[in-house]
């Protein structure tokens, strides 16, 4: 076995991070159009960045099992992941009504960084 489960959750958790960095500065570049739309961005980013930190935690923070109950957790943190992304979407723009292109700029960011970073931290 060439790594831990440990080791995969620790690589998961580094790449939430750098979403959360990408995240930031998409906010700041929308703070140009007002701090609304630089808080819609950040809201829209940190949906999908919570979502793949407890995805992380509940596919790969059990341990070691049989393949079956490893693909129950995975299927179970994925459609957490999703749960919480669209949540946080859903009451950021009908509660809350930020505005919706930053905010799914946001989003779009965090989707795209966090497979690339994943790929190039393993890398590193």
């Amino acid at each position: 076995m060439l790594n831990s489960v440990a080791a995969g959750r620790r690589l998961a958790l580094r790449a939430v991070g750098c979403q959360l960095v990408a995240v930031m500065l998409v906010a700041l570049a929308f703070l140009l159009q007002g701090p609304g739309a630089a808080l819609a961005a950040a809201i829209g980013g940190l949906g999908v960045a919570l979502g793949n930190a407890l995805a992380a935690q509940v596919a790969l923070g059990g341990g070691v099992v049989v393949a079956g109950a490893a693909f129950a957790r995975l299927l179970a943190a994925t459609l957490l992941k999703w749960l919480v992304a669209i949540t946080v979407l859903a009451i950021a723009s009908a509660v809350w009504r930020l505005a919706p292109l930053p905010m799914l700029a946001g989003f779009a960011t965090a989707l795209v960084v966090y497979p690339i970073s994943l790929n190039l931290l393993r890398q590193g």
